[in-house]
């Protein structure tokens, strides 16, 4: 049981600094649109890209799902975090191509990620390489419908103790975001609620406060 105290100082670090420090830093970085890796843009925020990089390594992941290639940025820091360990897949799906990235670690699929026909393309390519251990990552259409769809259509990627990834959650913390809402925070609790297997990992959801995906890190524990 938490003491009042440490109630008072999660509720202040949660709802005030939280957010009136993320939203300085969305506005001064453009919403990260000028992080680079290796000098291609990633468009991410360094907390949640440095606790990816983590998970890759501690939970050994061999094959990645990305629904939202965007300019492939995401993609290529994974692959070069997989070349660094000498192993691994990224499969990047998106609506258009325009990532412009290439790399023998990155498979592309053009397609809606919730489009039945993607879905099991995916699912056969996932099947193909036999991969240890999946990291599934939701960064595409982030209403909350289009999230509860992708969520339904790749949780069973992921084995036990690995993840899902649901992005941008922020969507529906921030003022500065509400014309967006609802986001992915509604598809998580929904999704909690269809299927006990899955738990938010708190943890990694909330480690550096200043993350994108709050109650996003998803884990499967049966």
């Amino acid at each position: 049981m938490r003491s009042a105290l440490s109630r008072v100082r999660w509720w202040w670090d949660r709802r005030v600094v939280r957010r009136a420090a993320l939203s300085a830093l969305i506005r001064r970085t453009g919403n990260f649109t000028g992080v680079k890796w290796l000098g291609r843009p990633v468009w991410q925020n360094l907390a949640d890209i440095w606790t990816v990089q983590e998970t890759l390594v501690e939970r050994e992941v061999d094959m990645v799902v990305e629904c939202g290639t965007n300019r492939g940025g995401s993609a290529f820091f994974m692959a070069s975090v997989l070349d660094l360990l000498g192993r691994g897949r990224v499969l990047t799906i998106d609506v258009v191509d325009q990532a412009g990235v290439d790399h023998p670690r990155i498979e592309f699929l053009i397609g809606s990620s919730t489009d039945p026909g993607v879905v099991a393309e995916v699912h056969r390519r996932v099947a193909e390489h036999s991969p240890g251990h999946v990291l599934v990552l939701l960064d595409s259409d982030h209403s909350e419908e289009h999230v509860l769809q992708e969520l339904r259509a790749y949780n069973d990627l992921v084995g036990v103790g690995d993840y899902i990834v649901v992005q941008d959650g922020v969507i529906d913390e921030l003022r500065m975001l509400r014309a967006d809402r609802p986001g992915p925070l509604p598809a998580i609790e929904r999704f909690l609620h269809e299927d006990p297997r899955f738990e938010v990992d708190e943890e990694r959801s909330s480690r550096f406060l200043f993350n994108h995906s709050p109650r996003g890190w998803l884990r499967r524990t049966r």
